[in-house]
């Protein structure tokens, strides 16, 4: 069984570096652009798009600013080193991970490389407490530096009803620095609303695919436009051109349109097939993808002032 050992190490970590690499390698296309007050709220799902479609991840939005309300009980996406997830116990786990299979390859057992069983125990316990003891005093240090908002006419002591009571209840009930959430009423979306939606469907993608700027002005938002111009940027600088061709609706429904003031929005869950790859700038021939067709299934959300034409403001992948 010893001679065996090395060589189910080998093949641990083999298996360990296949899963990184298989991770790292899922790149799916980017949720992008703004969708009003409604920015960091998912859509309604649909017919069409029955999985919730994925957070905005890229946008000139800010949480919080006014004109913007966040779902309820969401937080705006944070981005953390190395993902979430890989903080604390992905280090406790990959260390303890690495340090068996050394005790393996070493001929001490898969336990030989951290002290045994015991040693485990022990040091899962000891970091338990450290991180126990580290959130009471983060709790404790976070109420003794939170500033008491004082309110006019209010006294200190006064508890939240009474401060909303007078008018200076913001978002969340009670923050006076709060600024509430826009009022928003059902806009009705006609046949020819439709149309033009699937109309900019095929125009944008295909003036994507041929790279043309000046085409994809009058139907996106200054937001998108300048999403889309970094990545043509970035795919000119790679030496690749992202042709797409044959785009066409297969299936569509209307997933909410609501009305801001003077702006209107309309999110729309969209299945479609295209032709979609990448081909080599100098040679033109295929550097990714296949000339077959695909589908994909995204959300847009378009937005227009009363009376005017409808622009692409968001995509969100499904």
């Amino acid at each position: 069984m010893k001679l065996f050992r090395p060589l189910f190490a080998l093949f641990a970590v083999a298996a360990v570096f296949t899963m990184v690499v298989a991770d790292a390698d899922a790149r799916p296309r980017t949720s992008m652009g703004s969708r009003g007050s409604k920015t960091f709220s998912a859509p309604p799902s649909t017919a069409t798009a029955p999985n919730a479609a994925a957070p905005i991840n890229r946008t000139m939005t800010q949480p919080g600013s006014p004109g913007t309300a966040a779902a309820p009980g969401a937080r705006p996406p944070v981005t953390q080193p190395g993902g979430f997830g890989r903080g604390l116990m992905g280090g406790l786990l990959g260390g303890l991970l690495g340090a068996g299979l050394i005790g393996m390859l070493m001929g001490g057992g898969f336990l030989g490389g951290i002290g045994g069983l015991a040693s485990i125990f022990g040091l899962l316990l000891q970091v338990g407490l450290v991180a126990i003891v580290g959130v009471l005093l983060f709790r404790w240090w976070q109420r003794r530096s939170q500033p008491q908002a004082a309110y006019a006419g209010m006294p200190q002591g006064a508890d939240v009803s009474q401060r909303s009571a007078f008018g200076f209840g913001g978002f969340g009930g009670g923050s006076g620095g709060g600024a509430a959430a826009p009022v928003t009423e059902a806009l009705e979306i006609t046949p020819d609303d439709f149309n033009t939606f699937e109309r900019l469907l095929g125009d944008v993608q295909t003036a994507y695919g041929r790279e043309d700027l000046a085409a994809l002005r009058p139907h996106l938002t200054p937001e998108m436009l300048s999403y889309y111009a970094e990545e043509l940027s970035e795919n000119a600088s790679r030496g690749v051109v992202n042709q797409l061709s044959d785009v066409k609706l297969l299936q569509g429904d209307l997933a909410e349109a609501w009305r801001e003031g003077d702006k209107e929005f309309a999110s729309v869950a969209m299945r479609y097939s295209l032709k979609d790859q990448y081909v080599d700038r100098a040679t033109g021939k295929a550097a990714e993808g296949n000339e077959a067709p695909q589908e994909a299934t995204e959300v847009w959300t378009f937005t227009r002032v009363r009376g005017g034409n409808w622009l692409l403001s968001a995509i969100q992948q499904s």
